[in-house]
């Protein structure tokens, strides 16, 4: 039970990896808290948990909202009495080439995925201060290394979660805060399954292993950055793609 008696948020987690994030967490002994824009699916979530005897609870929260996070962490506060581990998941896309993306459409990926990383862990540092201890996840992407067509606010966003990480860390180290980023690759989720056949070939033949990964193998490697095995590792990124990226 790696996390026995933890505490951990997962943001964006009633599906997909954040999901995947969640139950990993779970299985290993801690009280995981779904945190969803969509209220309703996260509470779905937190009912198949429960059905598992998992210890759980699900919030509604805009994570673009400083005010909506307070209130989030609050509520956290209230039910469990601490947090240990934040996991920053929450993130869109808004895909287009440069000369036709709106300004709306840069803007809602930005806030999402970089705003909401800086409004989270802005108001639980204040509380894993206090208890002088935690450990934050961040999830990054290979394509804030890499970079992609079509992705220039997506790439920017990542990119600038695993700056944010590198600098979080420096600040937060000292108070035994753990901070660092996972940086998945080519992931089988509802996205990708939607990918003509041809152009997942092509993304294949980029993949030295040659496979998709999983959300469990993004799971996999969260779990490992929130538990005491990773103790003395911060302002990290794993890359978690396969070798796609080296």
């Amino acid at each position: 039970m790696l996390l026995k008696d933890q505490v951990a948020l997962i943001t964006g987690s009633a599906r997909g990896i954040g999901r995947e994030i969640a139950e990993a967490f779970a299985n290993e002994g801690a009280a995981v808290v779904i945190c969803d824009i969509n209220a309703e699916m996260a509470a779905q979530t937190e009912g198949e948990f429960a059905t598992k005897g998992f210890k759980t609870a699900s919030f509604g929260c805009d994570v673009t909202n400083l005010v909506q996070v307070e209130e989030l962490v609050n509520k956290i506060l209230d039910k469990f009495g601490k947090i240990d581990i934040l996991v920053n998941n929450a993130g869109i896309t808004k895909d287009n080439l440069l000369f036709r993306m709106s300004e709306q459409d840069w803007d809602a990926v930005l806030s999402v995925n970089l705003k909401g990383v800086f409004n989270c862990t802005k108001v639980i540092t204040k509380v894993m201060l206090k208890q002088k201890k935690g450990k934050i996840i961040n999830i990054a992407s290979i394509i804030g290394i890499m970079g992609n067509a079509g992705q220039a606010n997506y790439a920017a966003s990542k990119a600038g979660i695993i700056g944010f990480t590198k600098s979080m860390a420096r600040e937060l180290a000292s108070r035994s805060i753990n901070v660092n980023a996972v940086a998945p690759g080519y992931i089988q989720t509802e996205m990708t399954a939607k990918l003509s056949v041809d152009a997942r070939n092509k993304m294949l033949v980029s993949i030295p292993m040659g496979k998709l990964g999983t959300p469990k193998d993004v799971a996999g490697a969260c779990l490992f950055l929130a538990s005491a095995e990773s103790d003395y590792i911060t302002g990290q990124t794993i890359v978690v793609d396969g070798g796609m990226v080296m």
